[in-house]
């Protein structure tokens, strides 16, 4: 399954999350994904597939 089929509902919103998460948290590479994840997991879940979401995160820090 592609990540774009993994996260459906409020992608944007989705995105804009992990940019705003990156942003507060000054995470610069793979290793502040941590940080990432702590921000953004509450206010994602039930919203978006952790998994995918986490591949989302990887990808903006890698």
């Amino acid at each position: 399954m592609a990540l774009r089929d993994r996260i459906t509902e409020g992608e944007a919103e989705i995105e804009a999350l992990i940019a705003e998460a990156i942003a507060a948290t000054a995470a610069a590479s793979i290793k502040d994904m941590g940080k990432v994840m702590a921000v953004v997991k509450p206010k994602a879940q039930g919203r978006a597939d952790m998994g995918a979401l986490s591949a989302r995160i990887k990808q903006r820090l890698g």
